[in-house]
């Protein structure tokens, strides 16, 4: 049996709510209760719906007890307190200040979901680790992740999002990270923040928060690199890491020889050569490698851990892994998916990998690309730049997802031929009736423009069923 989280007489004081229906003990935190697991605090938060009408069902799947603001919500036992979110954020500063955890948190443009994934497979080498699952990194994810880690937790991982100026601030201060990691700067949420020196300011809130002596970590061949390092300097930060490719970085990539299958690289972490391998490939997995590193070491592990935590790491669904396809009529396609998001820089990284998959036979490259959000005035553009690493990948067939998606139809050469599609739903139409044997499909998108959907159907056997229709 799972150790205690909380106890009901520690949970109440730290919220400074009553009890009510009994005492208990909870072995987690959940906000869903659907997917809690018997024997967690079920926490009634309030944001698309009210967490209050889904209490009795959290009681009945075998919640400990229900953190709620109505005392009526459910019968047994209930922790009341005034507000759900702000009782939620002081389990969350009860539970840091009572560990001795060593507090990683990572935000950035890209790559912070599959970075701070590799993070936790790295402390997880060190002892005993606690992360972030999913994408939980905005303001009820993170506490929410912090209110779950158990006193005993040696390292900590806490992926932080935003999409407005003045988001991660808060996070950052109720983490108070000992590391704080910016993976890239990129054109990620443009049409909210206006510039790409807002969106610089804006990721550098990580690092207001942070505890004394720590260490910041930064991209060091970002173009807003010395933006990043001049915040730095005005935090409580002790240390400054670089990571990247430039001869000053503290961690710097070496090499990296990029393949379908993954790829090798190494490393110079602070003099000393590392040789690394991956199981995930792109380019791009080089440098994301490299800020794993140095988020780590930073934080105390070995660069042998990293190392064999690295070796082990796929790329995740909707973020480059791959799947071979079975045709209806005979032969096979291999599909991409990194369809979980996209901003400029991101796609043309997932176009330069899809040039390194090599078609079978008479097989071709196609790109489903959807549209990409909150770019800003110069949207545009940038879908119309798209044309360039496409051609670049040696793309064969565009299905272009979206009306901002005109602009890279409009810009394609006449060796690249395009179609539209308004909806995700006519994309996968488009596709089923033109896909043969040895054809390599990379789906890439920004999430509101549905091509995860067209994924999902494809894994469910969408493409098998319309064919004996």
């Amino acid at each position: 049996m799972s150790a205690p989280l909380w106890t009901a007489e520690v949970a109440a004081n730290v919220t400074g709510g009553h009890l009510e229906g009994g005492e208990w003990t909870a072995t987690g935190v959940s906000i869903d209760s659907r997917s809690l697991d018997a024997g967690d605090l079920f926490v009634a938060l309030t944001a698309e719906r009210d967490g209050h009408q889904f209490a009795p069902a959290a009681m009945k799947a075998g919640a400990a007890a229900a953190l709620v603001s109505r005392a009526d919500a459910c019968e047994g036992p209930r922790l009341v307190v005034d507000d759900v979110m702000e009782a939620l954020s002081k389990l969350a500063i009860a539970s840091r200040d009572r560990s001795d955890a060593r507090r990683i948190a990572v935000t950035g443009s890209v790559g912070k979901t599959s970075v701070k994934e590799w993070i936790a497979a790295s402390l997880r080498e060190a002892g005993q680790a606690h992360w972030s699952v999913k994408s939980f990194n905005n303001h009820w994810g993170v506490p929410l992740t912090l209110a779950r880690m158990a006193q005993t937790t040696e390292h900590a991982v806490f992926e932080m999002g935003m999409n407005h100026a003045g988001e991660i601030r808060p996070l950052s201060r109720l983490v108070q990270p000992h590391v704080a990691l910016i993976t890239r700067i990129a054109p990620a949420h443009l049409e909210n923040l206006g510039s790409m020196e807002a969106i610089a300011d804006a990721k550098s809130e990580i690092f207001e928060g942070m505890a004394p002596d720590a260490v910041a970590v930064i991209p060091s061949d970002d173009a807003y690199y010395d933006r990043l390092a001049s915040k730095v300097m005005k935090s409580r930060a002790a240390f400054l890491f670089g990571f990247g490719a430039a001869r000053d970085a503290a961690v710097r990539l070496e090499r990296f020889d990029d393949a379908p299958d993954g790829g090798r690289g190494r490393l110079n972490v602070l003099g000393r050569l590392v040789d690394f391998k991956l199981a995930a490939s792109g380019a791009h997995q080089g440098l994301n490698a490299a800020a794993v590193m140095a988020a780590c070491v930073a934080a105390g592990l070995e660069a042998e851990q990293v190392v064999a935590a690295l070796e082990r790491q796929t790329a995740a669904a909707g973020r480059g892994a791959s799947f071979t396809l079975s045709l209806p009529e005979g032969g096979e396609a291999v599909i991409v998916d990194d369809s979980y998001n996209a901003n400029p820089v991101s796609m043309t990284a997932a176009l330069d990998s899809l040039s390194k998959r090599q078609p079978r036979g008479q097989g071709r490259r196609i790109a489903v690309l959807g549209e990409m959000l909150e770019l800003g005035l110069d949207s545009a553009g940038m879908h119309g730049a798209l044309a360039e690493p496409v051609v670049q990948a040696g793309v064969s067939r565009v299905i272009a997802v979206g009306r901002l998606m005109q602009s890279l139809l409009d810009a394609l050469p006449k060796s690249v031929t395009g179609q539209s599609a308004r909806s995700a739903d006519s994309a996968l139409e488009i596709l089923i009736d033109e896909l043969h044997d040895g054809d390599v499909v990379l789906i890439k998108g920004s999430n509101a423009s549905g091509v995860h959907k067209i994924v999902s159907s494809l894994r469910e056997g969408r493409l098998a069923a319309r064919s004996n229709a």
